[in-house]
């Protein structure tokens, strides 16, 4: 969920309980916050904008990033932008990298998350479908480097502009392989990290609603072969 700071109320006692700034459903939990510059942005410009990144990544060469997810969950209205607004709007963006436990990441746009008021359930961050649950969440640069840890003892180090940027919606590409039974503890951010640009990232295709692209064997074994659901929930 994304809310302004403002709609959390001061309050005089560090020990006080506060206000509820996301509503949970049972078995959920809060596993990471961050803090992202505001843009006065509405829902159409923010749509209009990310659908002309898209398409301008399709032509630097990007044939399959997604078009983003609208509030209905279709590709919407969009409203027309002329090339300032564009330019002010591309100057502002901010990006999230979301992590599944299951080693599977992507980057989404802040733009693709509203604003919306506090204590409301958001809005999908990432398809978790196949009952993998998110093992991070939070915002990066380009010239970061990302490290994650699974609970087997494996750590990858890569840089953050080698993961597709993916609609909030989509599970995204695998960022590990991971053995049977193994999955992601830890994910952290490694700010300007210039040195060492080496990664395993398997440049695979975006993966949306629980629905797997074709894959080779080895990818095939490391996936489990669950039966897929589409996410309704926001979550």
């Amino acid at each position: 969920i994304r809310f302004p700071v403002t709609a959390v109320r001061v309050f005089a006692g560090r020990n006080s309980v506060g206000v509820r700034g996301i509503r949970m459903v049972e078995g959920d939990e809060l596993i990471s916050m961050a803090v992202l510059h505001h843009v006065d942005v509405e829902s159409p410009d923010a749509h209009a904008y990310l659908k002309h990144a898209t398409a301008m990544r399709r032509a630097a060469g990007d044939d399959e990033v997604d078009l983003p997810v609208s509030e209905d969950g279709d590709e919407g209205e969009a409203a027309a932008l002329s090339p300032e607004r564009i330019a002010e709007l591309g100057g502002a963006e901010e990006f999230l990298l979301t992590v599944s436990a299951d080693g599977m990441g992507k980057r989404s746009s802040a733009y693709d998350y509203r604003v919306m008021g506090r204590g409301n359930q958001g809005v999908a961050a990432h398809d978790l479908s196949r009952g993998i649950k998110l093992a991070a969440s939070f915002p990066i640069e380009d010239a970061d480097q990302i490290m994650a840890v699974t609970d087997g003892g494996q750590l990858i180090r890569f840089p953050v502009d080698t993961v597709r940027i993916a609609s909030r919606s989509t599970r995204g590409v695998r960022l590990i392989r991971l053995n049977d039974g193994e999955t992601v503890v830890a994910v952290v951010r490694i700010q300007d990290a210039s040195d060492e640009e080496e990664g395993d990232i398997d440049d695979g295709e975006i993966i949306e609603n629980g629905e797997a692209p074709a894959a080779s064997s080895d990818e095939a074994a490391a996936d489990d072969s669950g039966s897929d659901e589409s996410g309704a929930d926001d979550a």
